[in-house]
């Protein structure tokens, strides 16, 4: 039995951190934890699968190009289409981003 709202390991302190925990054919979900701001500027996702992703700890801003700025409270959930380009602005340091996060065709 895992926990998800466990700390992430030690040697990822100051990066963010991916932990599959299911996967199969067109499916994939994660848990990512936010150690800290997570895209440099000028660095975007533009992904291959759509995301549907759920907050579940913390404070986030996403940003998706060209259209908006999203702050993120606990709780909060977003679907991003495939090649819906964003990124993760900042992330809060306590209480600490922790994100569920499904990948695959979903339309």
């Amino acid at each position: 039995m895992d926990n998800i709202f466990s700390p992430p390991p030690p040697r990822v302190i100051g990066d963010e951190f991916f932990e599959t925990l299911c996967e199969t054919d067109g499916l994939r979900i994660e848990r990512i934890v936010g150690v800290e701001p997570i895209n440099q500027p000028g660095e975007w996702f533009d992904q291959e699968d759509d995301e549907w992703v759920v907050l579940l700890s913390g404070e986030a801003e996403l940003e998706i190009k060209d259209e908006k700025i999203l702050v993120m409270k606990a709780g909060d959930s977003i679907f991003l289409p495939a090649h819906k380009i964003h990124r993760v602005n900042r992330t809060s340091a306590s209480p600490q981003c922790i994100w569920l996060a499904v990948f695959g065709k979903m339309k």
